[in-house]
């Protein structure tokens, strides 16, 4: 599967300051010490924390031309964790917009290394940490949109299951598809010994899969994510390869 996205880059640029200001908007009024259920482990300020070093990595990447050794991990002396969210932000912009997004980056994805994975890739970091923050401090979680949605699903398939996975060496116990259908589009993912790999694909090839899950963008994109249990999708077919699916998508985004 390809690493093109499904909307234009500059659309996903406008998603990554609005999903940032959605976060921030919530962690400024609650708690920093407030755990998020869905990032186990983590509290609202840690998730800030988090996102502002994982742009600076992402940056790093792009203008060192290789995964940087060292990078301000946390707010300097007397910064607040939104500063530290925003330097890290001013930059990662800077960076993302002096270029074109199919010129070449470097990066994680043999499939993809230009700025326009890293804008990609930023803009969904922030938005499933964006649900995070609101899941935790309870209030309403912001919708996203259906274009978002899809290209969040296309992502996490081509790069968590059908690349993320194998450079960790995990795959399936035994073979099985899974088809993903969802506002019009559709998609394969094959595990088995030693597989997982990912393809859109067309809707006479889903209706052959071993199992299919379907529902809402929004709700399949949270639900591949974690962020929504089985009850926001319907599965439909044999229950194990979806099962399968699921317990290594975990693993991939853990």
């Amino acid at each position: 599967m390809g690493g093109h996205a499904l909307v234009d880059h500059g659309r996903l640029l406008d998603v990554l300051g609005v999903e940032v200001e959605l976060l921030l908007d919530t962690a400024r009024e609650f708690p920093a010490e407030t755990p998020v259920p869905t990032t186990p482990g983590l509290t609202i300020g840690e998730v800030v924390r988090h996102l502002g070093g994982v742009y600076r990595v992402a940056t790093g990447w792009m203008t060192s031309g290789t995964r940087p050794a060292q990078w301000q991990d946390d707010p300097a002396p007397g910064q607040t964790g939104e500063e530290y969210l925003r330097d890290g932000l001013a930059a990662l912009h800077r960076e993302l917009t002096a270029h074109d997004p199919g010129e070449y980056a470097a990066g994680w994805w043999q499939a993809d290394r230009t700025y326009g994975f890293w804008c990609r890739r930023m803009a969904h970091e922030t938005t499933v940490h964006r649900i995070d923050v609101q899941n935790a401090a309870d209030v309403i979680v912001a919708e996203v949109d259906d274009e978002i949605a899809l290209d969040g699903v296309d992502e996490i398939l081509a790069l968590w299951f059908g690349q993320r996975l194998p450079m960790l060496g995990l795959s399936g116990t035994f073979a099985g598809t899974v088809a993903i259908r969802t506002g019009g589009h559709n998609w394969i993912a094959r595990a088995g010994p030693g597989e997982t790999v990912a393809w859109r694909c067309s809707g006479a090839e889903a209706e052959r899969a071993d199992g299919t899950v379907t529902g809402s963008p929004a709700a399949v994109y949270q639900w591949l994510w974690g962020r929504l249990g089985h009850a926001a999708v319907t599965w439909e077919g044999d229950d194990d390869p979806i099962g399968q699916f699921w317990a290594l998508l975990r693993l991939a985004t853990r």
